[in-house]
């Protein structure tokens, strides 16, 4: 007797809200189909009540994992004492390397 179960989940017949549907189907997941059908199967277990529970918490894992907004990252400019003591970084740099030439004799 096989225990495995194989959980199908159809994403466009489902009562998620339309931004996850959209997000989910953007996600490149190989156990996403081409027609929108989530396929997951579990395995692990000998029981096919504690596989069938598996299979669900993959499937919540899932949509959780894409139901956290990225947070949008805003570009800064770094402080103009921060540009200033890089630039004499820079040229300190520079002298220490110029002094590494040949001595002419």
């Amino acid at each position: 007797m096989s225990s495995a179960i194989h959980l199908r989940f159809d994403i466009d017949a489902s009562s998620l809200p339309a931004h996850l549907k959209e997000r989910l189907l953007r996600l490149n997941d190989q156990r996403i189909t081409k027609e929108g059908v989530v396929i997951i199967k579990a395995q692990a277990h000998r029981s096919q009540e504690k596989n069938k529970q598996e299979a669900l918490q993959r499937l919540q894992e899932m949509v959780e994992s894409i139901a956290v907004l990225p947070l949008v990252r805003r570009a800064t400019k770094p402080t103009r004492s921060s540009q200033k003591k890089r630039i004499e970084e820079k040229v300190s740099r520079g002298r220490i390397k110029s002094m590494r030439g040949k001595i002419l004799d």
